[in-house]
């Protein structure tokens, strides 16, 4: 069983492009667009791209693991649908292959704390996750418990 809504998998199954926030080492914030997947077998939201091992937002995830993602769009004439996720962050090695073409191997995976969800079902969400059943993850800087 998912931690998302049936109807939260169908709308971010439609959606390509969400936005990361992560937080440098001088606590400023980067929000930037980003190329997503939600990974069925984990349950978690899988985060690649182009040289992603290079970035601000790869550097930022190294130094502070928690971020915030939102995937979000807006119905005529004015149905604004969201998903904030609140997530624990691990970098990985491998795995960005299966995004497409040209993508790198890395990619940064989001395991959800928090979920916040406006107009994808009938009413609003706002949940913590249970994160009990998470393994370790590699992040040397941080571990998920």
């Amino acid at each position: 069983m998912s931690i998302f809504t049936k109807k939260e998998l169908e709308y971010m199954l439609e959606q390509r492009l969400g936005r990361l926030a992560t937080v440098d080492r001088d606590g400023n914030p980067h929000v930037v667009p980003v190329g997503f997947r939600y990974n069925s077998e984990t349950d978690t939201i899988d985060i690649g791209g182009h040289g992603i091992a290079q970035t601000r937002k790869w550097r930022d995830v190294g130094r502070h693991p928690k971020v915030a993602f939102v995937i979000d769009d807006v119905l005529p004439p004015w149905r604004p649908r969201s998903i904030e996720i609140l997530a624990d962050t691990e970098l990985l090695e491998s795995g960005g292959e299966g995004f497409g073409r040209g993508f790198d191997p890395q990619i940064i995976r989001l395991h959800p704390v928090k979920i916040i969800a406006w107009g994808i079902d009938e009413q609003r969400q706002s949940r913590r996750v249970n994160t009990a059943h998470v393994e370790t993850n590699t992040n040397q800087n941080h571990v998920i418990v």
